[in-house]
């Protein structure tokens, strides 16, 4: 382990400008290392001398804590012919510098299930090997300096509960009495998470390294991984700086390196990470040494965290101005101590003293600067890579400590799946267009402080930017539009009208009635009364064709709806795995008799690929294309969409000429090979229209010319999302999953049980359908809610029956129909008598009192399994006329 700073300066900001003096007149101090653990690991004495296996079934690059913890969780999954390779000694790398904190404030549930069980997991190793992991329990206190922040706590509260996880909302006299260090007079709250722990993750490490090696699993030290050998799309082999190694799988936990171990292979593998330097700061122990037990400060507001650690304490953050490094590639074998920098620091260091004043006067051990990787998403990479059978990846952990996705990692590669929804952190939801080492680069000085960042519902990254966009994006950009970007593409959010003020449009965040909400609902009003249009060209496309009727054989296989339909047909259906869960749902359209049109969510392009590859014959007669990027997708939305594309086409399109969910190839203006399917993702009429992108500027001003005496206007996706809501509308990817069946949903017209067809879930759901479903999609529609005054429901909000928890929502909008919030998500009944799932009817469904929780807050709610906005629409009218009645009456 490197030498490292010692000194016996305090924190004071008085000191600031001598520790800059110090620092360029090259002072350094020489002392101790950082962490207690062993200088390295060796498990099987001198690597270098140890030969080098000719074959294993797995290898698994990278010595750190989590490459050991996948070894360690394959071996006990009774996988034998494990080989770790590490290129230089076992954790000396990130995990030596870690800073150790396993909290469970996480923005998504899948992370707060991680670390929850990553906790249980380092006390139980000590049991196992002995070996002291430094795992104490102690708590931790995430702060709040202002009402927005601590309504995020209070949501994240709601859903930990939701899981089961211990948690409280306290005040600051609370903190107070927890902390005796923490200054509370600028706080108005906290979370306390009393499950939360501290480890010293090299003892982690040490300890996962001697349990894989007691269960067999060989470890070597000093040997580089130069490239993964791949034949016909799967693993064969590894070589090394010492040889081969032939294998099966091979799993990248190569942590800052594995960007470059992914392209360093002939067959190239995308893992978009990037390196940050990391900064944190150790100071001697304190006059009165604190417990081990203090409990874990996490000031998000103030962008610092704080442990700890030998009687002093352990303080870092999340600076404004990161530092990206390593931006050229591999420089160095192992990862040292990098060059301190006081001046970088100091922001983060006079948050410190302001949040513990008393720390003035204590002394600093070292100035800590360790490199971290970061994603893209802020989220880990974990997974199987598209395009490579057998090559895994385990990276990019944003700064955090979890084990367990160590153990969905080994789930999926011994059953082909984990036993939880892991698609926020699927590699596959990236793709080779987010591996420029330029956007990496912008984008992970935007994602290091977003960590802390107060995030309000619908944010957007702002680096990375106009990467995919439509050929009418200047077009809708000088008509007003405000965009998103969901997997690179630019898409529009809303339309702002002339005259309104854009800046504080676009710097409006809350967690309450957003300051878009009245031009979101004139767009609505539009698609309701005349026509709107929405640019919707993100959507994945792909065509599938065969000489023969491979193309029709293979959708059958895939698809749980029947695609053995007339030419022009589109059918709605899902791609199921072998449990019944939705891997991908689509519209297929039959084109000709061996062609299809297929239309996924826009983020389900490499998954989707990658999911019909994997299923898909070597036969030359077969052929996918991707052929997303050739087509302009406009959605005509409205009852007046019809007189658009009559004008335009010279062609009636009412539904007695055009049915429902049908596609015809058509001239609209001057453009030829247009494809107009009937159709809009929202339940509303209207027409899809897929254009050669030759053709979207003409076709797209055509019309909004034509359409100008109908009343058309531009719309965006935050109007489509109220629409397909108040309709019931699920969607993958929000209220769908690997783990959600078409039977649990309402989809079972969607499933061709009676068709003498095999495909992939069937066996699944017709267990399911004897069996009975123990959960159910629903809709609720608030009641008591004041839309003005009141936070609005986004996501994730926990769900009640009769008092109990019943679920949680899974996404939500305001109706403008209804006048109401409407939130769709999942119930279930109470478990049985022996611990049980237990069917769910509709009884239980409609005769239940239903609230949901907003942050703390309970709302009752009415419960369907079906749209019941015709229901509203009628109470509203006799509303109407009931007050229109006492007017005149007056």
């Amino acid at each position: 382990m490197s030498s490292c700073v010692r000194s016996s300066r305090a924190l004071s900001p008085v000191m600031l400008p001598r520790l800059r003096l110090l620092h360029q007149t090259g002072y350094r101090l020489v002392g101790r290392g950082l962490w207690t653990s062993p200088r390295c690991l060796t498990v099987s004495g001198d690597s270098q001398l140890l030969p080098l296996p000719s074959q294993a079934r797995v290898v698994i690059c990278g010595g750190g804590i989590v490459g050991t913890s996948v070894a360690y969780h394959l071996a006990r999954l009774g996988w034998t012919d494990i080989v770790l390779l590490e290129q230089g000694r076992l954790g000396a790398g990130t995990t030596r510098l870690c800073a150790g904190i396993v909290s469970v404030a996480k923005p998504i549930s899948i992370e707060c299930q991680m670390a929850n069980y990553s906790s249980s997991l380092y006390q139980q190793l000590e049991e196992e090997t002995g070996v002291k992991t430094g795992c104490v329990k102690t708590g931790s206190l995430c702060l709040a300096q202002n009402q927005d922040r601590f309504i995020s706590l209070k949501r994240l509260a709601s859903r930990l509960k939701v899981m089961g996880i211990n948690c409280n909302i306290i005040k600051p006299k609370e903190v107070a009495k927890l902390h005796p260090l923490v200054n509370i007079h600028d706080l108005v709250g906290a979370l306390h998470l009393p499950e939360d722990a501290v480890v010293s993750p090299p003892d982690v490490n040490h300890a996962l390294a001697v349990a894989s090696a007691g269960q067999g699993v060989q470890i070597l030290e000093r040997t580089s991984v130069q490239q993964v050998l791949v034949e016909k799309g799967c693993v064969t082999a590894v070589e090394t700086d010492r040889g081969s190694i032939k294998c099966e799988y091979f799993v990248s936990c190569a942590g800052q390196w594995a960007y470059e171990l992914g392209q360093a292979s002939e067959t190239k593998v995308s893992v978009p990470l990037h390196g940050c330097e990391h900064f944190y700061l150790l100071t001697k122990p304190l006059q009165e040494p604190l417990p081990p037990n203090t409990p874990v400060v996490i000031d998000m507001d103030g962008r610092i965290y704080a442990r700890p650690w030998q009687g002093g304490l352990l303080s870092g953050g999340f600076e404004k101005n990161p530092k990206p490094i390593f931006t050229e590639g591999r420089n160095q074998l192992e990862i040292q101590n990098m060059q301190e920098d006081w001046d970088h620091f100091e922001p983060m260091l006079s948050a410190l003293l302001r949040r513990m004043p008393s720390l003035e006067s204590a002394e600093i051990h070292q100035l800590v600067n360790c490199p971290e990787s970061f994603t893209p998403d802020m989220r880990c990479l974990m997974g199987e890579t598209p395009g490579v059978s057998g090559y895994y990846v385990l990276a990019g952990m944003n700064s955090s400590v979890a084990a367990i996705k160590t153990v969905y990692l080994a789930e999926w590669m011994t059953y082909g799946y984990p036993t939880a929804n892991v698609w926020p952190l699927d590699i596959k939801r990236f793709g080779n267009l987010q591996s420029s080492r330029t956007f990496l680069r912008h984008r992970v000085m935007e994602v290091m402080p977003l960590l802390y960042e107060l995030k309000v519902p619908r944010w957007d990254f702002q680096t990375g930017r106009q990467l995919r966009t439509s050929p009418l994006y200047d077009r809708l950009d000088t008509q007003g539009a405000r965009w998103m970007e969901k997997h690179g593409f630019e898409r529009p959010k809303y339309f702002v009208p002339p005259g309104k003020d854009l800046l504080s449009l676009d710097q409006s965040k809350t967690f309450y009635k957003p300051d878009w909400f009245d031009i979101v609902g004139a767009e609505v009003k539009c698609c309701k009364e005349a026509v709107c249009v929405i640019d919707m060209s993100s959507f994945t496309k792909f065509e599938l064709t065969s000489t023969g009727d491979q193309a029709l054989e293979l959708l059958q296989h895939l698809c749980a709806n029947d695609l053995d339909v007339p030419v022009g047909h589109i059918v709605h259906t899902g791609m199921l795995n072998e449990r019944g869960g939705y891997e991908n749902d689509c519209s297929v359209v039959r084109l000709s008799k061996n062609s299809f049109f297929i239309i996924s969510p826009t983020d389900q392009q490499v998954h989707c690929w990658s999911w019909i590859k994997k299923h898909m014959p070597n036969d030359p007669h077969l052929h996918l294309e991707d052929v997303s990027w050739k087509y302009t997708a406009l959605n005509l939305i409205g009852p007046r969409a019809m007189d658009v594309l009559a004008e335009l086409s010279y062609v009636s399109m009412t539904p007695d000429h055009f049915p429902s969910m049908f596609c015809k190839e058509m001239s609209v203006g001057y453009a030829n090979g247009i494809r107009v399917m009937s159709m809009t993702h929202t339940g509303e009429p209207g027409f899809m229209l897929y254009i050669p992108i030759e053709y979207a500027l003409h076709v797209y001003n055509e019309v909004m010319s034509v359409g100008q005496k109908y009343g058309i206007r531009n719309a965006g996706y935050y109007a489509l999302r109220s629409l397909r809501i108040e309709k019931f509308f699920a969607f993958w990817g929000q209220d769908l999953d690997a783990f959600t069946t078409p039977l649990e949903c309402g989809r079972e017209f969607r499933v061709k049980f009676d068709k003498d067809t095999d495909f992939i879930g069937r066996e699944a759901l017709l267990q399911q359908r004897q069996d009975g479903v123990t959960r159910r999609f629903v809709m609720l529609v608030l009641e008591d809610h004041d839309t003005e005054l009141d936070l609005w429901p986004w996501w994730g909000e926990p769900v009640y029956r009769n008092g109990q928890l019943a679920g949680t929502t899974t996404s939500s909008a305001y109706s403008y129909t209804l006048e109401r919030h409407v939130c769709l998500g999942f119930v279930s009944p109470p478990l049985g008598p022996e611990g049980l799932p237990t069917p769910i009817t509709p009884d239980f469904i409609n005769r239940g009192d239903y609230e949901v929780d907003i942050a703390g807050q309970r709302y009752p709610a009415k419960a369907k399994l079906y749209p019941f906005s015709s229901l509203f629409t009628q109470q509203k009218r006799r509303k109407d006329d009931m007050e229109l009645s006492n007017l005149q009456g007056k």
